[in-house]
């Protein structure tokens, strides 16, 4: 068998929820993310884990034997995950950890909680700056750590990093959009397309650079800071934009539903890693936040959203 831990997590949170978008919401994940990791636990265990309806799902008879022991699974990893850092309950000061504005609002609120539950002794100062900002107080020793989009870094040769999740960046597009249709999309298909481009974090140097590498340019029809503009835009049928599965959700404020489908692989994941100062010796605390992601999002494989 090849579970993961991802699919196990997404089918918990589908099965207390009874809905694919609510879970995806909580999980802040696209909705085709779980829907994709039910169906190979379904491949896997040979059975139907969910009866589907109009308002969601229901658990069948296996997928009610499943949930329990998915959970003891869950609580088996966790004890795992805390047993070396039980070790370490003694470590207790503070650090400075900086973050960009996507990995504050998107990234950050889940894992950090989850951090000091397990290091109540540890005050983390918490620093929202531009990724240039924070290469430069990295390098400048006034920063112990931050989590960034690694792809942008600058400075590689001064700054190490370290990849915690690889976030897939698909099409964002309204309910009745025709694009909806095709089997398969490319860039030229949505080049014609009026295009929402998101400013934030270097989005449109980024995304600009995979359109060159194409040889192709969006018809950009309007550049905002404001990923929920984005997705107030894009959900009303006014543009499409390509964006990362991290900042999805398959509402609008407004309500208005907004679908995602698959990009070729010539888009890019975004990549959200910490980062520090080559070389630097890191204290007590700032190590044991680095330990913290590496055993929560690498040791366990947890690579993609």
């Amino acid at each position: 068998m090849s579970l993961s831990l991802r699919q196990i997590r997404y089918f918990i949170a589908t099965a207390e929820t009874g809905k694919v978008s609510q879970s995806a919401s909580t999980l802040g994940v696209s909705q085709s993310a779980v829907t994709e990791a039910i169906k190979a636990l379904e491949r896997e265990t040979g059975v139907r884990l969910f009866r589907r309806h109009p308002k969601g799902v229901t658990l069948t008879y296996e997928g009610t034997q499943f949930l329990q022991h998915a959970r003891n699974i869950m609580s088996a990893v966790a004890d795992a995950t805390q047993a070396p850092r039980r070790a370490r309950s003694d470590v207790s000061g503070s650090f400075s950890l900086a973050v960009t504005y996507t990995v504050a609002g998107y990234f950050l609120p889940a894992p950090l909680a989850r951090f000091r539950r397990a290091f109540p002794g540890v005050d983390t100062r918490l620093h929202e700056m531009d990724r240039s900002d924070i290469e430069r107080r990295l390098i400048a020793g006034d920063i112990d750590l931050a989590v960034i989009l690694t792809s942008n870094l600058r400075n590689a040769d001064r700054i190490e990093t370290e990849v915690l999740i690889q976030s897939k960046r698909r099409l964002w597009l309204s309910a009745n959009h025709p694009l909806l249709q095709a089997k398969r999309l490319s860039l030229g298909d949505i080049a014609p397309e009026p295009y929402i481009m998101l400013t934030i974090d270097e989005a449109e140097k980024t995304a600009l650079r995979y359109w060159q590498r194409a040889k192709l340019r969006p018809t950009v029809a309007f550049r905002t800071s404001s990923v929920e503009a984005v997705r107030s835009l894009v959900a009303t049928g006014q543009g499409v934009a390509i964006l990362s599965d991290m900042v999805y959700r398959p509402w609008s404020l407004e309500g208005d539903r907004i679908e995602a489908r698959a990009m070729p692989e010539v888009v890019p994941t975004m990549d959200v890693g910490l980062a520090w100062r080559r070389g630097a010796r890191l204290d007590s605390c700032a190590e044991a936040f680095r330990d913290f992601c590496h055993t929560t999002y690498n040791a366990a494989g947890v690579r993609t959203l």
